[in-house]
C-alpha cells in the first residue's frame, strides 16, 4: 500500500520540513507558536493522565481492564471507535493528498468510509460471540490452545508494525514542538538525540495509559481525542467555507485554478491508475495496485485488533451495532470535511507552496490553519491556530498507540498466558498483572524498534498492518461464523498463510527495493539502491494476499478430519442472541 500519506509518522514530518519557513512567515512570532503548541500538548497530556488515574481506581478485574467494565454507552463507544480510527494520517495525510491530487486524494476517504459499511453487520455478531479478544471467536469452536497461539501471533504482529510507525511519527512531532529542526539544539541535545528522547517519552506515556487505566482510560482518551479532532476539523471547515461565502462551487473552482492542473484536478487520474504511454504492463499493474489498495483499506479495517476489541466495551450486541452506526455518521462527516480542508489548502495556500515544504502534502492542513489564522487575527491568530492543529496531531497519535498497545497486551495475557500457559484456569489478578507487564514489554520493544527506525521511511508499515489484518484475520473471522466445516487446521493455515504471504510480497515489492524516481533517478525504496530483490510489481499486496489467506484457510480445513458441527450450531445461536458470551 502506498502509505506515504497514510502513515501517521510520515504525516508528522510536515512540522519539521515547515519549521524554518514558518518562523519567517509569522514575522518573528515563531516562538509564540511553539509556546502555544507546547502548552496545548501539555494540557492534553495532563488531562489524559488525570483520566487514567481516575480509571485506575475503578479497574479491578479482567472485565474492567479488557473491556472497560462493559459500561460504556453506544454513543460513548461510537466516539471511541471514531477516535481509534481517525489518526493523524486521516487528519493530515488525506487532506494533503486532496490538496495535491484533487479527486484522486479523496479515494482514500472513500475507502476508509466504505470499510465501516462492512464493520456494521459484523459488530453485533462479534460482540455476541466473543469476550475480550479476536481469538475468543474461533476458540469457542476449536482446539483452543493452537487457535489462540495463531491469533496472538497475528494480533501482536499487526499492532507492533502499526505502533512503530506511529511512534516514529510521534517522535518527529514532539522534537519539533521543542523548537528543533535541522541544526537546532535543545538543552545541549542535537535534533536526533532529542527525537530519540521524544520517542521514549511518548512510549512511556503509552505504557502508563495502558498499565494503569486499561480499557477505561483508553476509551476516555479516544473520546477526548475524537471530540477535539472533530471540533478542530469543523472549525477549519467553517473558516474555509466562509471565505467562499459557503459556496462549494467557488471553492472547487479556486482549488482547480490554483492547483496548476485546471479541470483535471477535479477528475480522476492524477495519482491512481495512471496510464503510462507505451507501457501496457505498467499501466495494468498501476490499475491493479489501486484495486489492491482499496481492498486493504476496506477489508483490513474490519479485522484490525484494536477496532475489534472495542465491540466488547458495551453491554450487548445491539449496543455494539448502535456504536458503529454513530461511528459511520461521525467518520462520514469527518471525511466530508477533509474535502473542504484539502481543496481549501489548494485554493488558499497553493499546491506549489505546499510541495515546496513537503512533497507528500502533509503540510497542507497546518499551512492552511496558519493562513486562516493570519487572515482572521493576524500573526497571533496564525500562531494560535497552528498550535491547535499541532496539538491535535499529537493527540491523535497518543490515542492510537494506547489502543494498539492495549490490543496486543490483552491478546498476550488473555490468550497466551490465560488459555495456553495456564490451561484456561488463571486467576483474574494474575491475568491482569500479566496484561500490565505485557504492555511494558510491548512498549519497550516498540520504543527500541522506533528508535532504530527513526531515520527510515516507515510509511509502508501502516499499509502492511492493514494488509495482514485483511489476509490473516478476516478469513478466520468470516469462516468461523459462517462455515460449518471450518476447523483448527483451517485457522492455523489461514492466519500463518495470510501473514507470511503478505510479509513476503511486501519484502519483494517496490516498497523495499527497485523503485526509483523516473526523472531524478533517486532511490525511493527502503533498502539501499544497490539492493534490488523486487519481483512483485505492486506496492499493495492485499489483492494477492487476501485470496491466498482465504484459500489456505479452506484447504487446511478440508485436509483435516476434525468436525465441530454442534459447536458451530451453538455459535450461530450465540451470534444472534449473545447468550453465554460473557461467561466463557
Amino acid at each position: 500500500m502506498d502509505t506515504g500519506t497514510l502513515d501517521p509518522g510520515s504525516a508528522t514530518r510536515l512540522l519539521e520540513s515547515a519549521a524554518p519557513d514558518l518562523g519567517s512567515a509569522l514575522g518573528g512570532q515563531f516562538g509564540v507558536a511553539h509556546a502555544w503548541t507546547v502548552g496545548l500538548c501539555a494540557l492534553f497530556v495532563l488531562v489524559t493522565l488525570a483520566v487514567t488515574i481516575r480509571a485506575r481506581r475503578t479497574t479491578k478485574g479482567a472485565v474492567d481492564f479488557y473491556a472497560g467494565g462493559r459500561g460504556f454507552s453506544s454513543t460513548q463507544n461510537g466516539l471511541a471507535l471514531t477516535g481509534d480510527y481517525l489518526s493523524a494520517a486521516s487528519f493530515l495525510g488525506i487532506a494533503g493528498m486532496i490538496a495535491l491530487q484533487g479527486y484522486d486524494g479523496f479515494l482514500y476517504s472513500i475507502g476508509f468510509l466504505v470499510a465501516w459499511l462492512l464493520v456494521l453487520p459484523m459488530a453485533q455478531l462479534m460482540r455476541n460471540t466473543g469476550r475480550f479478544t479476536m481469538a475468543d471467536l474461533p476458540a469457542f469452536r476449536m482446539r483452543r490452545m493452537r487457535v489462540r497461539l495463531a491469533c496472538t501471533v497475528s494480533t501482536v504482529t499487526v499492532c507492533v508494525f502499526y505502533l512503530v510507525a506511529q511512534m516514529v511519527g510521534a517522535g518527529a512531532l514532539v522534537s519539533v514542538l521543542l523548537g528543533l529542526h535541522d541544526g537546532g539544539t535543545f538543552l545541549g541535545l542535537s535534533a536526533g538525540q532529542a527525537r530519540t528522547g521524544a520517542i521514549v517519552l511518548v512510549g512511556v506515556l503509552m505504557i502508563v495509559y495502558v498499565m494503569y487505566g486499561g480499557m477505561k482510560a483508553a476509551t476516555w482518551l479516544q473520546i477526548i481525542k475524537a471530540v477535539v479532532l472533530l471540533s478542530a476539523t469543523g472549525l477549519l471547515t467553517v473558516m474555509v467555507l466562509a471565505l467562499y461565502s459557503f459556496d462549494p462551487r467557488a471553492l472547487l473552482s479556486g482549488a482547480a485554478e490554483a492547483s496548476g492542473h485546471g479541470q483535471a484536478f477535479l477528475e480522476p487520474g492524477l495519482r491512481f491508475g495512471v496510464e503510462v504511454p507505451g507501457e501496457a504492463a505498467q499501466t495494468f499493474f498501476n490499475k491493479m495496485d489501486l484495486i489492491s489498495l482499496g481492498l486493504a483499506l476496506v477489508l483490513g479495517t474490519v479485522a484490525l485488533p484494536h477496532i475489534l476489541i472495542r465491540f466488547y466495551t458495551v453491554t450487548d450486541g445491539r449496543a455494539a451495532r448502535s456504536s458503529v452506526n454513530r461511528t459511520i455518521v461521525m467518520v462520514g462527516a469527518f471525511y466530508l470535511m477533509t474535502l473542504a480542508l484539502g481543496f481549501g489548502a489548494a485554493a488558499i495556500v497553493g499546491s506549489e507552496r505546499i510541495m515546496s515544504l513537503d512533497p507528500s502534502g502533509n503540510s497542507a492542513v497546518p499551512m492552511l490553519a496558519e493562513e486562516l489564522g493570519r487572515l482572521t487575527a493576524g500573526p497571533v491568530g496564525a500562531a494560535v491556530l497552528l498550535a491547535l492543529i499541532s496539538a491535535v496531531a499529537l493527540a491523535t497519535i497518543l490515542a492510537v498507540i494506547a489502543s494498539l498497545t492495549l490490543a496486543s497486551s490483552s491478546s498476550i495475557a488473555h490468550d497466551l498466558f490465560g488459555h495456553i500457559l495456564m490451561w484456561g484456569r488463571p486467576r483474574e489478578s494474575q491475568e491482569v498483572s500479566v496484561a500490565r507487564f505485557s504492555a511494558c514489554v510491548i512498549g519497550a520493544i516498540s520504543i527500541a524498534l522506533a528508535v532504530q527506525a527513526q531515520a527510515q521511511n516507515v510509511a509502508f508499515l501502516v499499509g502492511l498492518a492493514f494488509a495482514i489484518a485483511a489476509a490473516a484475520n478476516l478469513p478466520v473471522i468470516v469462516l468461523t461464523m459462517f462455515w460449518r466445516r471450518f476447523n483448527t487446521k483451517g485457522v492455523e493455515w489461514g492466519i500463518y498463510g495470510g501473514l507470511s504471504t503478505t510479509l513476503l510480497l511486501m519484502l519483494f515489492s517496490p516498497v523495499m527495493s527497485g523503485k526509483t524516481d523516473p526523472v531524478t533517478g533517486e532511490n525511493l525504496s527502503m533498502l539501499p539502491a544497490w539492493i534490488d530483490i523486487q519481483f512483485f510489481p505492486m506496492e499493495n499486496p492485499a489483492l494477492v494476499a487476501v485470496p491466498v489467506g482465504f484459500a489456505c484457510a479452506v484447504i487446511g480445513s478440508l485436509l483435516s478430519p476434525e468436525r465441530n458441527s454442534a459447536r458451530f450450531t451453538e455459535l450461530r445461536v450465540r451470534s444472534l442472541t449473545g447468550w453465554g458470551a460473557d461467561r466463557d
